[in-house]
């Protein structure tokens, strides 16, 4: 093998791994970008069930009140 060959071997493996290393941020980058738009769905889904909770013992304390009544 000569020193031309080896050389052009050498740079094109650089070459490869700077381009797989560029390839890795951004796919990094994107899943980061996910796990944010994933973590405020997350916080909205448990707003609504608190709501719902706070709706719901509203409710069983107004049918206890009725049912209490009517004894």
């Amino acid at each position: 093998m000569e020193w031309a060959q080896f050389s052009i071997l050498i740079a094109t493996l650089a070459g490869l791994f700077l381009w797989s290393r560029s390839e890795a941020r951004i796919d990094r980058d994107e899943a980061r970008s996910d796990w944010r738009h994933m973590d405020t769905k997350v916080d909205a889904i448990h707003a609504e069930i608190k709501d719902f909770h706070g709706r719901m013992c509203a409710l069983e304390e107004r049918y206890l009140n009725w049912v209490m009544r009517d004894k």
